[in-house]
């Protein structure tokens, strides 16, 4: 009985924490944080564009904060270095002129990026960035011709076969490749001694080439290639002047804008800067991180609907606050008709407040969640929450699962795109955090069971998916927990019972990796090397999946349960590296996020299941 009055209290606490920080629109803002990416770039093109110059010390600011001792700059605490966030970062120091080759900082990061391969060994991002600069050689033939753009929507090869995240920036790679544009910078701002190899030599091969090659590209074809890429462009263009609410695929827009004969002060130009603007986010110490895209959506669904777990009434002032934003960001017909998808399904949400089109299926759940209770007793709710259900219900694909944004997306033919990384981030295939969220929403709370077909088939696609080892891969978060949380709990939800194989299997492999803390933690590691690697410490957020996965399948509190509880209060009490550890994915290896929101989300959702479920225990 105290250990229950302790948790309780817990959640009391958490819940008048959490309506202290609601914005009076009924939204929750907290900070999506990733490395140095957005920042190093916000730099480069504030200087290319001569623009806003007082924000680079602010931006320059957060990056030297985030070198390594070793001069890197990570994605994880447990990282050694990431070589691409550290020749960006790099970069953009070197532009900003907050920094220059002499400072001990600055020959630290050289010394890391020549002793792990140098430039050449970067991501395909970092290189097109650096080829936008003038400082990395564009390939002699781009792999992705411009003229995809032109091929059907049933095409096999189509560009609209691609995910949405995907689409969202290539739009714009399509233009710059064909283009090979570049912008100057003076000579002696150079990063030649970042190369190994005499790689940097073929920036300064002769441009008598170059005339030939612009006059075999001006012929109708291409013209009506770049038209209609330029179309879609403007089309994706979002209130705020960003590029689908991305950061990064708005970078790639101005500088391809700026390829086709946009100058730097067009309205367009200006007010997509503008809006990358509006995704900064300023700390107590006046450094500037942007964000690649604000979670807002995301986040107050999720608080709005835990906080409901946690026992709040719907008639709560936060809820409705919450309702009603939530209400008025749904995506309507109207909104998509012309937008870029071969697959046009309306009343999803998306992830941020400005995206207006692009919905996925992992945020209309969760905003169905919130909206479930309040549909049941108010009609201006059960039209959006019915759009939404009929939204999630038309995106599973034929193999049972859901994906994020896309259905039916996978394909083997994007493999034969030869270009490091492209496979796993252009396709959109059915992945086991969604499908498995999906299934606990159509379970719990629809109370949808194995005898529907939906369910039937989605359970089908998650076992047949499971590891040899009892987990599952989570596409969206870190990793193998958070996949193995989500299924656990949506097979649960969904009516398959405990002493399931798929189920047993799984809880076993939740028991063998738990740390000897007594909780869980996992390393972004896992997540590129697609093999489960523990943390060097135990994290808030995979202690709190973990525990909700094995509270879903067991009917008594364990021993193993209740400690691992007490840990979560113990641990979400101290600031530090377990409330701080990224557990968002976004691209294998190179694009991890730190949630602001999770370390009060999950472990809230996890000591209300905890009371809702073993309170009338003795």
């Amino acid at each position: 009985m105290g250990r229950l009055k302790t948790v309780q209290t817990e959640i009391q606490t958490y819940i008048s924490h959490l309506k202290s920080l609601q914005f009076p629109d009924g939204s929750w803002r907290f900070l999506f944080e990733t490395g140095p990416m957005t920042d190093a770039n916000m730099i480069i093109l504030l200087k290319n564009l001569d623009t806003k110059p007082e924000l680079i010390p602010q931006l320059a600011q957060r990056l030297k904060q985030r070198q390594a001792p070793n001069g890197a700059w990570k994605q994880y605490d447990d990282e050694v270095g990431h070589l691409s966030s550290t020749v960006e970062a790099y970069t953009a120091l070197l532009l900003s002129g907050c920094a220059s080759r002499e400072d001990v900082m600055m020959q630290k990061a050289e010394e890391y990026i020549i002793q792990h391969g140098g430039v050449e060994q970067a991501h395909v991002s970092t290189k097109f960035m650096l080829a936008l600069n003038g400082f990395y050689p564009w390939p002699r033939f781009f792999p992705l011709p411009l003229y995809l753009i032109q091929l059907p929507k049933s095409s096999s090869f189509s560009y609209y076969r691609w995910s949405s995240y995907v689409r969202s920036h290539f739009a714009s790679l399509l233009i710059l490749g064909h283009r090979k544009f570049k912008l100057h910078h003076p000579p002696e701002i150079n990063i030649h001694h970042l190369f190994v190899t005499q790689h940097f030599h073929k920036l300064r091969e002769p441009r008598r080439s170059n005339r030939t090659r612009e006059r075999k590209k001006k012929g109708y074809l291409s013209r009506s290639a770049l038209k209609k890429t330029e179309l879609i462009l403007l089309q994706n263009i979002e209130n705020d002047g960003t590029q689908y609410s991305y950061a990064s695929a708005t970078f790639f827009m101005i500088y391809s804008l700026l390829a086709i004969g946009y100058k730097t002060d067009s309205p367009m130009i200006k007010q997509a800067v503008e809006g990358l603007v509006s995704f900064g986010y300023t700390a107590l110490d006046g450094s500037l991180h942007i964000q690649n895209s604000p979670s807002t959506v995301w986040d107050t669904a999720l608080i709005a609907y835990t906080l409901q777990e946690a026992g709040v009434s719907t008639e709560d002032a936060a809820i409705l606050r919450a309702a009603k934003y939530l209400l008025s960001l749904q995506h309507l017909e109207k909104q998509e008709s012309e937008r870029d998808s071969r697959h046009r399904t309306s009343g999803g949400w998306g992830f941020s407040e400005s995206n207006t089109a692009n919905p996925d299926v992992d945020d209309t759940q969760a905003v169905i969640r919130v909206l479930t209770r309040l549909a049941a007793q108010q009609s201006e709710y059960s039209a959006a929450w019915r759009k939404g259900i009929q939204y999630v219900f038309r995106m599973q694909n034929d193999d049972g699962g859901w994906a994020a944004f896309e259905k039916n997306s996978a394909s083997s033919i994007i493999r034969l795109f030869r270009i490091p990384h492209f496979a796993e981030t252009a396709s959109d295939p059915s992945c086991a955090d969604i499908t498995g969220r999906v299934l606990e929403l159509l379970g719990n709370h629809l109370k949808l069971r194995l005898s529907h077909p939906r369910i039937q088939d989605g359970l089908d696609w998650l076992v047949k998916k499971q590891k040899s080892d009892g987990s599952w891969y989570g596409r969206w978060g870190v990793s193998f927990i958070y996949g193995t949380w989500a299924a656990v709990t949506g097979m649960a939800a969904a009516g398959l019972q405990a002493d399931h194989p798929a189920i047993r299997r799984a809880v076993d492999w939740l028991l063998r990796i738990r740390h000897e803390d007594g909780g869980w933690g996992e390393s972004c590691r896992s997540d590129f090397i697609k093999k489960y690697n523990p943390a060097p410490y135990s994290t808030v957020v995979h202690t709190a999946w973990a525990l909700d996965a094995l509270i879903a399948v067991h009917d008594n509190p364990t021993e193993v349960i209740d400690q691992g509880i007490l840990r979560l209060i113990e641990w979400n009490r101290q600031e530090g590296r377990r409330t701080t550890y990224p557990a968002g994915a976004g691209l294998p290896g190179h694009f991890y996020i730190h949630y602001h929101s999770y370390p009060l989300v999950w472990p809230l959702l996890t000591l209300s299941h905890y009371v809702q479920k073993y309170q009338k225990q003795p």
